[in-house]
């Protein structure tokens, strides 16, 4: 009988040490890879690996799966192979299929039930952000392009005094893309005069 862990952060950056950090385990098995990918290779490692009375150890249940579907699916796959699984956070444990815990089902349901719902009211505030932030004049994506003339005017109208508030506002460009233009603008305008020699520079 072996005890496997099986730990999962969403990106190469995350690190997993925060996960059952204090436990021995006959083997572990890590993913840094998000929930949502179907391939899985440390998970599919650990499912090859056990055997009929190992246990599976997981963190929480949102380490193994991203919604109820998946959740069930996966630990009905590994019961039925005669593993236990067991989530520290939730005290929640799975036992092989011949010897099912009602209880134990209940909660998994009740608890991945609300993880879905959690994540979709996360998702619903993103998008009414989003959305009251393009109200507001707020721009997303890649910034909008000028053309040449455009440009010039840009740049005239911030010599002769415009501010920054004003051509956001007439050329619908954000502060960080406005300030961008003009400085480079007079970088180059700097250059020229850097170019001229000393005694013709006031000529």
């Amino acid at each position: 009988m072996a005890t496997v862990a099986y730990r999962r952060v969403s990106s190469i950056s995350q690190s997993v040490d925060r996960q059952l950090p204090d436990e021995k385990f006959d083997k572990e098995f890590e993913d840094k890879i998000s929930a949502g990918e179907k391939l899985r290779p440390g998970l599919q490692q650990a499912l090859e690996f056990m055997r009929p009375g190992d246990y599976l150890v997981v963190h929480s249940i949102d380490r193994l799966a991203r919604n109820l579907a998946e959740l069930e699916q996966l630990i009905k796959l590994i019961t039925d192979s005669g593993v236990t699984v067991q989530f520290r956070k939730e005290q929640l444990n799975f036992k092989p299929a011949a010897d099912p815990d009602p209880m134990a089902k209940l909660m998994l349901q009740l608890i991945g039930s609300v993880a879905e719902f959690e994540r979709s009211m996360i998702k619903e505030r993103q998008r009414e952000g989003i959305a009251a932030a393009i109200s507001a004049g707020k721009q997303f994506g890649r910034p909008r392009s000028l053309t040449d003339q455009q440009l010039k005017s840009l740049r005239a109208k911030k010599r002769s005094g415009a501010t920054t508030r004003q051509l956001q506002d007439e050329f619908n460009l954000s502060k960080s893309t406005v300030n961008r233009l003009t400085a480079k603008r007079k970088t180059e305008e700097q250059l020229e005069l850097d170019a001229i020699p000393e005694g013709n520079q006031h000529a």
